[in-house]
């Protein structure tokens, strides 16, 4: 089983306990794999103390996969506690060994988490890097990052304000998030399309899109604030200024 199998990342207290039975159950390295997300969930409870105790018993034991994720997850402690200077060797040396081991999957998860640390000027190459990898992997799960690094990448045109680049590299995330078949991170990819489109000016268009969104919400009988947000200041006449 993989860990995406188990993970809720709405509720990782939840998400905690599952990987406490499961590696109650498991040996050798699928109960360090276990362990390894327990302290991940554990950090997402901004619970750092237990998850660096949990990280700090666990030895690889010859399996480079478990070293790769203690590595990512000692990097996502430090990063998520406010520490992103400490926490890049980590990731850095995730990358290095995934990649020594063949482990394409999570070679790509510790590059795209470089990119997160890295100062802002180095952010797109990084992040480029990553999607590089991301597109010539064999994995599908190592593919699947793709869609979540055309996002990253649109953030970033869109933090320096290059909306043009921006809304190509969620038009981007958009195809490569319709091969995942998941419908709600595709209403996210085609909301970030939809923003980049208002930024731009195209209000028609991206009014237009974020009224498919509503309706395709409701129709599942759930809401999201943020659509409801933009088609506000869609109507409102006083769209603000990119």
């Amino acid at each position: 089983m993989h860990p995406s199998e188990l993970w809720d990342f709405d509720d990782p207290g939840g998400s905690e306990q599952r990987f406490r039975d499961s590696a109650s159950a498991a040996e050798g390295e699928q109960r360090g794999i276990w362990l390894t997300q327990v302290a991940r969930a554990l950090g997402l409870q901004e619970r750092y103390d237990d998850a660096h105790a949990v990280i700090d018993d666990l030895s690889p034991d010859g399996s480079p996969e478990v070293a790769v994720r203690l590595l990512l997850e000692q990097g996502r402690l430090y990063r998520s506690s406010g520490d992103p200077d400490h926490a890049r060797p980590f990731f850095e040396e995730a990358a290095a060994t995934a990649e020594r081991a063949g482990l394409e999957e999570l070679h790509v998860d510790a590059l795209h988490m470089v990119a997160l640390v890295v100062p802002p000027e180095e952010q797109l190459a990084a992040n480029h890097a990553a999607l590089a990898h991301a597109t010539a992997a064999e994995d599908p799960r190592a593919q699947r990052w793709a869609a979540s690094l055309l996002n990253n990448i649109g953030m970033r045109h869109a933090d320096i304000g290059d909306w043009g680049a921006a809304l190509a590299a969620f038009e981007d995330a958009v195809e490569a998030r319709q091969a995942t078949g998941k419908p709600s991170e595709l209403r996210i990819a085609w909301w970030m399309v939809a923003w980049a489109l208002r930024n731009l000016g195209s209000t028609d268009s991206a009014l237009e899109i974020q009224r498919r969104l509503k309706a395709e919400l409701e129709s599942v009988g759930e809401e999201d604030p943020y659509v409801d947000e933009e088609i506000e200041i869609l109507t409102s006449g006083d769209t603000p200024d990119p």
